[in-house]
């Protein structure tokens, strides 16, 4: 079976200002989903999940265009606000989407069989798909899952800081943990990171492999994502009701400390290019 692709396209693009999703990145006015869909397209997956709000799906089927819909079948999954577990409701004044993983939760229904995510407005390159997909088409088991990651030189903008989840692996290959760091930028001694508004920096070594979200996932996750969105909304939305997030990575993250799943590291050589910030 061929694999499925889902791209996350619901986030509201603070930094960007404005529906960045669908912002055109070359003279032909293509949007950088384009891109993704066709790369996928080659490295072999069969199916296109875009998760969006309701009211963004009339400007994706504009954007994205009959051309690629009749290379590829185009799906959509609608993350609102409101899709939440029985017994459990939005905050008052909450308007903030719940989050990665829950935009991952909002597709599955819409997934048949192993697949991939990556974010809408992320440029990862024909190798890193090849990557996931030889990954997810060749035998594993259920509870066998990847990531691809890209070496953090190679995933840095310098218009601004980036937020990007530094990997940690074994001797092995596998993912041991995923550490979130939420501005990383280019510094004369390389890429660094600051946790005390830029007051100091922490070096980040060159080659060190960053998670893009670019992950690859086995039928054995599903029920983790709604499992670990229930303690999500128990434990840590009481503490921040207005911008608590579900983030991607927290699924198999736990999973890999709970010993109940690996997560193989792969890796790519592939530039990033994304729409952090309108300048890029």
């Amino acid at each position: 079976m061929k694999p499925t692709l889902v791209i996350m396209a619901a986030g509201m693009g603070s930094r960007f200002g404005g529906c960045k999703q669908i912002a055109p990145v070359d003279k032909e006015g293509q949007i950088i989903i384009q891109y993704s869909i066709y790369d996928a397209v080659k490295a072999g997956f069969g199916c296109v999940v875009c998760v969006i709000k309701p009211e963004m799906e009339e400007d994706f089927r504009k954007a994205i265009g009959d051309a690629i819909a009749s290379q590829v079948e185009i799906r959509y999954a609608y993350q609102q606000i409101d899709m939440l577990p029985e017994g459990f409701g939005v905050p008052e004044g909450r308007v903030k989407p719940w989050g990665t993983a829950h935009a991952v939760m909002c597709a599955l229904d819409k997934v048949d069989g192993p697949f991939a995510v990556i974010n809408a407005d992320d440029f990862y390159g024909r190798d890193a798909f090849r990557t996931a997909a030889e990954f997810l088409m060749a035998e594993g088991s259920e509870n066998e899952h990847a990531m691809v990651g890209y070496r953090i030189e190679n995933t840095l903008t310098e218009n601004g800081s980036v937020s990007r989840g530094v990997c940690e692996g074994d001797a092995n290959g596998y993912l041991v943990d995923v550490n979130e760091r939420t501005r990383i930028e280019v510094t004369p001694e390389g890429p660094a990171f600051t946790e005390d508004e830029g007051k100091t920096y922490e070096t980040i070594p060159v080659g060190t492999p960053v998670s893009m979200n670019l992950w690859a996932f086995r039928s054995g996750i599903r029920k983790a994502f709604a499992e670990q969105f229930v303690d999500f909304l128990k434990d840590t939305v009481p503490g921040n009701p207005l911008k608590a997030e579900y983030y991607l990575p927290y699924v198999p993250r736990k999973l890999i400390k709970d010993g109940t799943a690996t997560v193989k590291l792969l890796s790519t050589d592939e530039k990033w290019y994304g729409m952090t910030y309108r300048e890029d």
